[in-house]
């Protein structure tokens, strides 16, 4: 059985990394005096950050990063790897695939409506999108019929080394 053996630290990693910039970029959302980036036309933080794009139904897009990354944390915890539970990581699998759909759509948005590119929410993007890409290349080992009966038997299947 093939074993997990950088994934659950690497999106462990990622996430943490991820709800760091989305609370900085949820701070600047409320306070424009922080935020720190380059405005050279292409490159500008503020104007994406302050687009009618940067909220959706009344919510700012930074705060949905938060309402991402706090559950991805706890999904992507070394012990929700290892579980034989398939919900945990189904859910880690949805949540990847509903955060790529976002990302997909505020690309658009920057480049076809507000014609900037912010450099924090690209961060907040290209994470995003590894974290989908080593989630689902990791799914069907977590998903295996057998990942909670190898759990069981004694044949780890998450190996941290």
């Amino acid at each position: 059985m093939p074993n997990l053996r950088w994934q659950p630290v690497a999106t462990l990693l990622l996430s943490i990394f991820g709800l760091g910039v989305s609370v900085y970029l949820t701070i600047t959302h409320f306070d424009k005096v922080a935020l720190v980036c380059v405005s050279n036309g292409t490159i500008n933080c503020e104007k994406v950050t302050t687009s009618p794009q940067s909220v959706i139904f009344g919510i700012p897009v930074a705060m949905l990063g938060l309402a991402f990354f706090v559950p991805m944390i706890v999904l992507c915890l070394p012990a929700a790897w290892r579980s034989a539970d398939r919900r945990i990581h189904l859910a880690r699998l949805i949540l990847s695939i509903a955060g790529v759909g976002m990302i997909v759509y505020l690309i658009i948005a920057e480049l076809f409506i507000i014609k900037a590119i912010c450099l924090w929410c690209s961060s907040v993007h290209l994470i995003t999108f590894i974290l989908f890409v080593i989630i689902v290349t990791a799914s069907p080992i977590v998903l295996a019929p057998d990942h909670g009966l190898a759990l069981a038997d004694g044949d780890d299947a998450y190996d941290a080394g």
